[in-house]
């Protein structure tokens, strides 16, 4: 159900109006002292991740690990955590999605160039459920993944992010291919900040506006209950030219036609509410022996644009023969069911860009004739989005035994859903009667975990972990409403059934399918107590109800050469399993062909169809990895270098297939197995298991923080290099498109390049971030490199108030234009640009934080 734009800036009064009340009398209570500053820069960072010991710091780790601190999310514009990340993070890529179905509302995101499902995401060291949509729009690498949504997690909730550059499934079980990402949220029991921050593009759209607020509170003696919560909407913008097909419309004299008549741009994002709590508290005497939890709940309305439906040409629409002649039905022969023009209409002929006029006038006045150029004389453009409402919650209970061994016992259960709608389209074959708003149904996915895990060092160079995890794993189609899925009665004339653009899910395409799995791990870690080296190893044992079992492992060591240098390496063997999403779910969707200058309906039907089956679709299984890293620490003083090279072969790998083209016999089975709208379609597409990769690269990360400028001063450069090829693959179902996406589709090389100097009270942070060239599969184009420039400005008054203002992009820089911008379908620029396509954007932040002990 749609949110309207009065409710969202009702939302966001209410919140505030609630943050303003609860600071004030926080404000009162406060000591006089100024706030700690929240971006303290210069301590030693121990991270968690990869580890099942004490944790260690970055440059002790066997493997390379970025840590983002909450200051340096802040530090930005935006609020969406999936693009924050972008900046911080070498090798990880996300762009807007202005039209592709699912993945508007939920964006696709890479880590080192490799789908959004081989990165697992975990939160407070515990596996994040993914999202409920399957990207099947993603300029290749993402096509037919499906992961977590990030951008669920407000920033402020985030103490800091670490992300493990490597492959990780031998401890962490299925996705960690690419690596994992761990955000750890914010465990302070008093003090808290509140922010609210507005923005909006030079162009003079996109307007966004958010408040957020975190506060921590005691939880008896000395547990804590922290409470982060983000409000925002995010006006919508436009990247378009008219295009030439709706401009040959208007100069022949229809003025119903929108000037763009079709919008690409970001979509508009409204209410979307954020509520995370992260709690903890010791049990008994001991403060070793804990209960825990965290627990979150967003929703947002997500609202795109879909293809312009031209009124003389789109087909089974308002033309049967590709615009020589309009549609017209005859309702008599729809109600009686046969065809013998028993309504006399007349044919109408187009002639540059007019339908014939006393023809056309004929069918608008005879009452049993009928035309969509009666309800839409200009064509029209579906308005397509979702509802995504995401929820979880962790509890567990950890300690120590009178041994000294750790053991953690915990569940979680986390569900998202994806509830669809799509607005100003058509079910052509219901006629005059059918809707132009439609519910077409919901993805829901469902996640439940348990895991038990224990410890022990068995001396000060020796420890050992090991566990056991039961998971399972439920994906859901929810039936949409009758008329998005209807085969109506004017389908017999050529009228397609179902809503345009995105058919809804009738009673057989609606189920529930779940899957559960359940593992063993072990660990060894070997250390030698003065930090000379560490060699770790691990082991796990995985067992799938509906494919098998997979065995995992790991070996990894760190060895100091000198006081400043350091090596690294890692191998290990990975995988992924297939989702219930991904073996079952199917789709529809709409896309401009380049060939054929039109629309065309493809369909993504599960590998098990018969259908599929006839193009060599079979069962899915795992995909399997190999990684091997190796890499250098330099660390002097104030100075860290780490460089890394990366290796990671994936064989079965899971992507979805080329199209094929649909013959009337498999149009048949594909009604017969639910598709209702197969006989609008003119390809399909399946999962498959059918190709392998082969992804290298190297990822460079320095700091420096110069002494002879007082330490005030910090230097940051991240760079990547990533290369994807593919090294097998059946031909019969991935053609040279394919390949070229997943090897071209996502920049080779990345860098960004930081410096955030304090004068005092005064902040400056300057940041300029090259992306190189990418592939656009639906432009048929290379678009060049280009090198972006950040600018923010910080003034932190006393008291704990902080004014920001800044510029992401201030040069405005923009992808290479689109050259087939007109003559396609109106995009200026580049939808799947690597750093999007708004150009510069401006934004003012206004922070207090408070430092104020509850229950003294």
């Amino acid at each position: 159900m749609q949110s309207t734009r009065g409710v969202s800036r009702a939302t966001l009064t209410i919140l505030l109006a609630l943050t303003v009340a609860l600071l004030l009398p926080v404000a009162a209570l406060a000591q006089e002292a100024d706030a700690p500053a929240e971006d303290e820069q210069f301590e030693e960072v121990i991270v968690v991740t990869g580890t099942r010991t004490e944790g260690r710091t970055i440059t002790e780790s066997m493997v390379p690990i970025d840590v983002i601190s909450a200051a340096e999310f802040a530090n930005q514009g935006e609020t969406d955590v999936s693009s924050l990340l972008r900046n911080l993070a070498p090798s990880y890529n996300v762009n807007s999605q202005p039209i592709s179905d699912a993945a508007t509302i939920v964006r696709p995101a890479n880590l080192r160039n490799l789908a959004p499902d081989h990165t697992l995401v975990l939160v407070n060291g515990k596996r994040r459920h993914r999202a409920a949509v399957i990207y099947w729009l993603g300029n290749g690498v993402a096509d037919g993944a499906q992961g977590p949504d990030l951008s669920t997690i407000p920033a402020i909730a985030l103490r800091q992010v670490e992300v493990l550059r490597d492959g990780a499934s031998a401890q962490y079980g299925s996705d960690a291919i690419a690596g994992v990402m761990n955000f750890i949220l914010k465990d302070a029991r008093s003090g808290g900040s509140v922010e609210v921050r507005a923005g909006s593009f030079a162009e003079g759209d996109g307007d966004a506006s958010s408040v957020a607020a975190n506060l921590g509170l005691p939880l008896g003696a000395a547990g804590f209950f922290n409470i982060s919560v983000e409000a925002s909407n995010s006006d919508p913008t436009s990247r378009s030219v008219q295009r030439d097909d709706a401009a040959g419309l208007i100069a022949a004299g229809n003025t119903n036609v929108r000037d763009p008549a079709q919008i690409w741009g970001s979509p508009e994002i409204e209410d979307d509410i954020k509520l995370w709590i992260n709690f903890g508290s010791p049990l008994g005497e001991n403060s070793l022996n804990q209960f825990y939890g965290h627990a979150n709940y967003a929703n947002k309305t997500v609202t795109g644009g879909f293809y312009f439906r031209n009124p003389n040409t789109r087909g089974s629409v308002f033309s049967g023969d590709g615009g020589d002649t309009l549609l017209i039905g005859d309702l008599l022969d729809a109600a009686d069911g046969i065809n013998d023009g028993s309504a006399g209409c007349p044919t109408v002929s187009v002639t540059n860009n007019v339908p014939d006029p006393t023809a056309l006038g004929a069918v608008l006045s005879n009452p049993n004739c009928f035309t969509f150029q009666e309800l839409f004389p200009g064509g029209f453009t579906p308005n397509f989005g979702g509802e995504s409402t995401d929820s979880g919650l962790v509890l567990g209970f950890r300690g120590v035994t009178d041994a000294g061994m750790t053991w953690d016992a915990s569940i979680s259960n986390g569900e998202n859903e994806v509830d669809f709608f799509i607005n100003n389209t058509v079910n052509a074959s219901l006629g005059r009667a059918t809707p132009t708003s439609f519910d077409p149904g919901a993805y829901t996915q469902r996640e439940l975990s348990l895991n038990f895990d224990v410890g022990y060092a068995l001396n000060e160079m020796t420890h050992i972990a090991g566990g056991i995890e039961w998971r399972d794993e439920e994906f859901e189609i929810g039936i949409g409403q009758l008329e998005s899925y209807q085969i109506g009665p004017l389908a017999a004339q050529g009228f397609s059934a179902a809503s345009n653009g995105f058919p809804g899910f009738g009673p057989i395409a609606a189920g529930k399918w779940n899957r559960s799995n359940f593992a063993l791990y072990g660990d060894l870690e070997l250390g030698d107590p003065d930090g000379a080296w560490t060699l770790g190893a691990a082991v796990r044992y995985e067992d799938f109800e509906d494919f098998g079992s997979t065995i995992n492992s790991k070996l990894a060591g760190r060895l100091r050469l000198t006081d400043d240098f350091q090596l690294r390496a890692s191998l290990s063997s990975g995988f992924r399993a297939p989702t219930p999403g991904q073996s079952n779910a199917f789709n529809v969707s709409t896309e401009f062909d380049l060939e054929l200058m039109d629309l065309v309906n493809n369909g993504t039907i599960p590998s098990s169809s018969a259908v599929a089956k006839l193009r060599g679709g079979e069962a899915l299984k795992p995909e399997q990895s190999i990684n091997f890293a190796l890499g250098a620490v330099y660390e002097n003083g104030p100075f860290t270098l780490t460089a890394d090279y990366f290796n990671i072969e994936l064989t079965d790998r899971l992507a979805v297939t080329q199209n094929f083209s649909l013959l009337p016999s498999e149009v048949d089975a594909l009604i017969a197995e639910g598709v209702t709208s197969a006989g609008n379609l003119q390809n399909f597409r399946f999962f498959t298991n059918d190709f392998d990769t082969e992804t290298s690269g190297i990822d460079l990360v320095m700091t420096f923080v110069p002494e002879g400028l007082g330490g005030n001063t910090i230097f940051s450069l991240l760079a990547n290099h990533t290369e994807t090829d593919v090294i097998q693959f059946n031909p019969a179902t991935l053609d040279a498109t394919r390949i070229r996406e997943l090897q071209e589709a996502l920049p080779e090389n990345r860098a960004n390049f930081s410096i955030t100097h304090h004068f005092g009270a005064l902040r400056v942070l300057g940041r300029a971030s090259y992306y190189d060239s990418w592939f656009d599969s639906e432009d048929g184009a290379v678009y060049s490199g280009k090198t972006l420039f950040d600018l923010e400005v910080a003034y932190d008054f006393n008291g704990g108030l902080s004014f920001i203002v800044g510029g992401q992009n201030v040069l405005d820089e923009t992808p290479d234009e689109n050259q087939g911008a007109r003559a396609g379908v109106g995009n200026l620029y580049s939808q799947f640009s690597p750093f999007g396509f708004n150009g510069a954007y401006y934004y003012a932040r206004l922070k207090y934080n408070f430092d104020l002990a509850w229950g003294k």
